[in-house]
């Protein structure tokens, strides 16, 4: 059986690498993924989310760096950071992530990211993003327009 601490350390290299299948091969069937920007997706949703995000970085310059990664059998934690251009608004977002894991049957059965979402805003967005972005509104607007983006990226799989 694969140690979890690795199986954290393959899905970032993954990412890393820009290695969707990689990363998705990482998630138990019934994976539980949540984040602030897309919500709770679940099952192939989560891993088809990476797909999304590493396609849509292709020859981009985004940089993935993850560290302080910690696990046991049943859980694990880790951080990681995202250093990229935002596309709609072309300005430069440093995303500062915790992410802590349950595991079933040697895979991660659930993902949680956690970062501060009033922050991302102000950075990939400017002035509305700082003036909104800690809004429920804000937050419910954004989980629409990244449910549509993955919604037309599966429609097309």
């Amino acid at each position: 059986m694969i140690i979890m601490k690795e199986l954290i350390d393959k899905f970032y290299t993954g990412f890393a690498n820009l290695d969707a299948e990689t990363m998705a091969s990482c998630y138990h069937d019934d994976i539980v993924f949540h984040d602030p920007a897309f919500g709770e997706l679940k099952g192939k949703r989560a891993g088809n989310m990476w797909r999304m995000l590493c396609a849509r970085q292709k020859d981009k310059n985004i940089k993935v760096t993850f560290n302080n990664v910690v696990a046991d059998d049943t859980k694990g934690t880790a951080h990681w950071d995202a250093h990229y251009i935002f596309s709609k608004t072309g300005r430069p977002v440093h995303n500062s992530i915790d992410a802590s894991f349950q595991f079933k049957d040697g895979l991660i059965i659930r993902h949680t990211d956690v970062f501060d979402l009033h922050r991302w805003a102000g950075m990939a967005m400017g002035f509305s993003g700082k003036l909104l972005g800690w809004t429920g509104f804000f937050q419910k607007k954004l989980h629409t327009q990244t449910n549509r983006l993955l919604e037309k990226f599966e429609s097309k799989l």
